[in-house]
């Protein structure tokens, strides 16, 4: 059941993505970047989070604005998600052939 529900979750992150609006992390009063927060420095993932949910929205120029690195990070997630469903599913599959 555990893997069923792990599936379904990560099925359903893409969709939550596309409900929430693309400005939802814009908030610039909430900085949990450990180097912005001690050094006042913005490292090189600082924005990525905002940059991720532009562009999965289709905000391309938003999602440019707030970290260029996005165009290679977005393509590695969605990799690294697919990876994910594909073993989440081959479990609950061998799961079911074993009942």
């Amino acid at each position: 059941m555990g893997q069923r529900l792990f599936l379904t979750l990560l099925l359903a992150l893409p969709f939550l993505g596309w409900l929430l609006p693309a400005d939802y992390f814009d908030d610039a009063n909430i900085t949990l970047c450990p180097s912005k927060l001690f050094f006042d420095w913005e490292c090189l993932g600082c924005g990525i989070t905002r940059a991720v949910m532009h562009f999965h929205n289709f905000d391309f120029g938003g999602a440019i604005y707030y970290n260029a690195l996005v165009v290679g990070v977005y393509p590695f997630l969605l990799w690294l998600w697919s990876r994910m469903v594909r073993k989440a599913w081959q479990k609950v599959r061998a799961q079911r052939e074993v009942l």
